[in-house]
């Protein structure tokens, strides 16, 4: 399990006060106005970022750090993630994960023999797709609902899926 959890992605600056626009990765945006801080990845180090202030517009989040009073401040942080430490994540319901838990998951079949590896999980609207990686059929789309998914196992890094009918 990954000790950091990815919350968003910096896409541009907001007006030349330092506020930044992020694109959330978390499926609730307004995860941000309950966060105290974020931690962004430099590309050589992961630093601290108070969290002064939340706004949204359309499907983004813009934040303000406490700090960054100007644009040439954060404007070299463009494409750099956001994360936070697992233990300040949200609480999950039964039945819920969180997507860096399942990416690398080792997928199996019924019988229990390997079918592949999880390599993302495209969010549609009406409901998840998880892409599996397989060695004999390339990339399968493999819808992530009851019928399909069986069992996801974070601690040993398993599911097992029901391939229906069609979907290959």
């Amino acid at each position: 399990m990954e000790d950091l959890l990815k919350v968003g992605v910096i896409t541009t600056t907001h007006g030349v006060r330092g506020e930044v626009k992020v694109f959330p990765t978390t499926d609730e945006a307004e995860r941000f106005l309950e966060l105290d801080y974020v931690l962004l990845d430099t590309g050589r180090e992961l630093k601290r970022l108070e969290i002064q202030n939340v706004k949204f517009f359309k499907n983004l989040a813009i934040l303000k750090f406490k700090g960054i009073d100007n644009i040439n401040d954060i404007e070299m942080y463009k494409g750099r993630d956001l994360w936070i430490p697992r233990e300040e994540g949200q609480e999950l319901s039964e039945g819920e994960y969180y997507v860096a838990d399942l990416i690398g998951m080792n997928v199996l079949l019924e019988d229990g023999t390997v079918f592949g590896t999880l390599k993302d999980v495209m969010e549609t609207g009406a409901n998840d797709v998880y892409v599996i990686d397989t060695k004999d059929k390339g990339e399968v789309l493999l819808p992530a609902i009851r019928e399909c998914i069986l069992d996801v196992n974070v601690e040993e890094n398993t599911m097992t899926v029901h391939l229906m009918k069609g979907l290959l």
